[in-house]
């Protein structure tokens, strides 16, 4: 299920990076090329529910295999696109598909983990997982760059090997395909993928519309309508796509809300910081992927102890030190942003990825413990979708804020050392748009700005990521707020019954935090 899941983690942050050589080969437009890295992660967000649900009902391993041969089909046909006019479609429609393939495996390989392992075991096999998980996605823009001294298309090759032995792997395991008769929600599923669709289009494209656009909030407007409606339809229906009811249990609603905000700051970390290390630090596409390792050399060991703490005393303790160790980390890393060397930065940077990892198992793990009548799918697929719009949030909503920042501090830096104003505000667009994916650069040569204030220009950019970065500590802050909502009881036994039963998922099988409930 690792080698499976691999290919979804690397796919997000490697594509990326091999931007400038897939624009120059095949002369795609910077918008064209910004519906090629976001159609992945649309359709991601789009099918995540249908996929749990899925796997639930045709059975894990199946869903595994079929979730990873799509990836991987389409992942061949991205690599062999076509130069010409058609190239720029085929790219986005086969990232799309790539993104539901990833969609259909990951709730599928998740619960076979969870399956496999016992309750008082699954706290360090899911650190195992989600901590190889993140590794892989900081690893995503190292391993981008290195191939594509290659050539970009190897990016989408290097599943093909992966996926076989993936698929080689999971018919050895001898996986057990239990699958449940009962019928899919189809009204359910089209209405929470055209919702989610809908919400994260307008979230991805508001730096580019902008925020004023209302286009921007029809979208994000009309998908969070859409979304509403999906829930009034779940509410009624007598085998709804999500059992909503699973939400009545405090525990899984607060593992969510932690989820929720946390993840604010953990998947938009990588990519900011990546801008950052090249920008600020003028570092290459390959240095900056180094620097995004110091983040994991943190939140690797952060899962195996959140992990082993769940197990111990539940979710509560690890998510409660987790949040409040990352808040402190991320506001410490803010203060040190503009001392231009990771000397200065890494204990705090290394802190913030321990206090993510911490708390990212325990609230993850016993999310999925909770689930009703076993309906580990499902409960993945609900989580899953939670991360990947949260996500999407925090991208939107600190990328807007890393924007306005830059256009401030960097023209106000040049203006007060008698650059014109054209020139600074040139400066200050060329950093934009490499934010926006519209294009690349530090500004340094900018047309009328002098070489020696390229320093400068460096530290007007650090100083613009600090509000960016005191914005993912407030949202871990909000974090911590949410788990002390959790009621500090934990899953000692398999949730059992059938999926219609009406009691919260777990009930007869919680315990006090600290108590002995070994079965």
């Amino acid at each position: 299920m690792l080698f499976a899941v691999s290919m979804t983690f690397i796919d997000q942050t490697i594509v990326s990076i091999a931007a400038p050589d897939i624009i120059r080969e095949l002369g795609l437009s910077s918008v064209g090329m910004q519906w090629v890295v976001n159609a992945y992660l649309l359709s991601l967000a789009a099918f995540f529910a249908l996929g749990g649900r899925l796997a639930d009902v045709l059975g894990h391993r199946r869903m595994a295999l079929i979730g990873t041969l799509t990836f991987v089909v389409a992942s061949a046909l991205c690599g062999a696109v076509p130069t010409g006019g058609a190239a720029q479609t085929w790219l986005i429609v086969f990232r799309a598909v790539q993104g539901l393939g990833a969609a259909l495996m990951f709730p599928a390989a998740l619960a076979v983990v969870v399956e496999v392992f016992p309750v008082q075991r699954r706290g360090r096999a899911l650190a195992l997982f989600f901590g190889v998980a993140g590794g892989l996605t900081a690893i995503g823009p190292v391993l981008g760059g290195w191939l594509t001294s290659w050539t970009w298309r190897a990016i989408f090759w290097v599943n093909v090997p992966v996926a076989v032995i993936a698929v080689v792997l999971t018919l050895m395991a001898r996986i057990p395909n239990t699958g449940r008769r009962e019928p899919i929600d189809w009204p359910g599923a089209v209405l929470v993928a055209s919702g989610m669709a809908l919400s994260v289009l307008g979230l991805q494209q508001a730096a580019s519309w902008g925020w004023g656009s209302p286009a921007t909030w029809l979208c994000i407007g009309g998908g969070l309508v859409v979304l509403a409606l999906f829930v009034l339809f779940e509410l009624r229906t007598r085998d709804p796509l999500i059992k909503l009811r699973v939400f009545t249990d405090r525990a899984f609603a607060a593992d969510n809300a932690v989820l929720f905000f946390s993840m604010i700051a953990f998947v938009p970390v990588f990519f900011f910081a990546s801008v950052y290390a090249q920008v600020a630090l003028g570092q290459s596409a390959n240095d900056a992927g180094l620097y995004l390792l110091v983040f994991f050399a943190g939140f690797a060991p952060g899962t195996q102890v959140g992990g082993r703490m769940l197990d111990r005393i539940g979710a509560r303790p690890p998510m409660l030190a987790g949040s409040a160790l990352a808040a402190v980390g991320f506001a410490l890393w803010a203060r040190k942003i503009t001392d231009l060397s990771l000397g200065a930065q890494w204990p705090y940077i290394v802190m913030a990825g321990a206090g993510i990892g911490l708390l990212l198992t325990p609230a993850s793990t016993d999310a999925v413990n909770r689930a009703i009548g076993a309906s580990y799918g499902e409960v993945t697929g609900i989580t899953q979708t939670v991360r990947n719009y949260s996500a999407s949030l925090g991208l939107a909503v600190l990328g807007t804020v890393l924007l306005h920042s830059t256009t401030t501090d960097v023209q106000e830096v040049l203006l007060a050392h008698g650059v014109p104003a054209d020139a600074a505000h040139g400066a200050a667009e060329q950093i934009t748009n490499g934010i926006t994916g519209h294009g690349a650069g530090s500004g340094q040569g900018a047309p009328g700005v002098p070489a020696e204030l390229a320093d400068a220009v460096r530290g007007a950019f650090a100083e613009a990521n600090g509000p960016v970065l005191y914005g993912m500590a407030a949202a871990l802050a909000v974090t911590f707020l949410c788990a002390l909502f959790h009621p500090g009881t934990r899953v000692t036994a398999e949730p059992a019954g059938p999926a219609g039963r009406t009691e919260p998922a777990g009930a007869a099988a919680e315990v006090p935090a600290g108590e002995d409930g070994t079965v």
